[in-house]
């Protein structure tokens, strides 16, 4: 598995009008980019983007792979607040 965990400002000038008017496009625009550029992993890797806004918007792909690193932990400790913690 890879991961490249990419933070866009929210509002930077550059994604203001979209950020104003949908919530996580800053987010979504970096992880379609950055699926773009290693889309050559694919063959070969897992590869999830993640992208975090400024403003702590979170693409899909990031909460899904909190999700899971969340439910293996639990499954280990049992303790089912761990995919919170990690939030």
């Amino acid at each position: 598995m890879a991961w490249d965990v990419t933070v866009p400002d929210t509002y930077a000038e550059l994604h203001i009008d979209q950020t104003a008017r949908e919530a996580c496009s800053a987010a979504n625009k970096a992880a379609a980019n950055k699926t773009v550029k290693y889309d050559v992993l694919s063959a070969s890797h897992i590869f999830l983007p993640v992208a975090v806004e400024t403003a702590g918007t979170w693409n899909q792909s990031a909460i899904e792979l909190i999700q899971e690193i969340g439910r293996r932990i639990t499954a280990v400790t049992e303790d089912t607040r761990e995919t919170v913690f990690l939030f």
